[in-house]
């Protein structure tokens, strides 16, 4: 029986990069680490020889993200930088924030990449598109009764 989703596994090139945006810049809390191979990893990932650091993170509330480093073999490939929304490849983590303005103010300020040109109206809510490290999309939105807007609407 399904039960729900515990959390989303993502392939970064660098953990302690990751950790940085993650744990020191969005405020996850590390729940666990491990080092995993051996033939189960193998055929968990479909990837012979995997050799992977796996690093799990928390927020207050909602599934986690994991962050999976392959160490062996290292011949993944990054995200393309002209991969847009509609390509089978692009995915999001939608990531709550009690004020998307403040969010959006200092992701301007910093050396991550902003997606969107602004803070938008998403139905309901408003929110924006950023990367992490890697490149993968996150979606910063607030919660469904905060109307307040900065940049353009939609």
């Amino acid at each position: 029986m399904f039960l729900g989703i515990d959390h989303t596994a993502i392939g970064v090139s660098n953990t302690d990069a990751s950790l940085a945006f993650y744990r020191d810049q969005l405020g996850m809390v590390v729940a666990g680490t491990s080092e995993n191979y051996g033939d189960e990893q193998e055929h968990l990932n479909n990837v012979f020889g995997a050799r992977l650091r796996i690093t799990s993170l928390r927020a207050a509330h909602g599934p986690g993200i994991e962050l999976l480093e392959y160490l062996a073999p290292r011949t993944g490939r990054k995200i393309p930088e002209d991969a847009h929304a509609n390509d089978l490849a692009h995915w999001e983590t939608l990531v709550d924030q009690n004020d998307v303005n403040a969010s959006w103010s200092w992701l301007s300020q910093s050396q991550y990449r902003l997606i969107s040109s602004g803070v938008e109206r998403l139905g309901g809510r408003s929110g924006f598109l950023f990367a992490d490290p890697d490149g993968h999309v996150l979606e910063a939105i607030s919660p469904a009764s905060t109307q307040v807007l900065n940049g353009k609407g939609r």
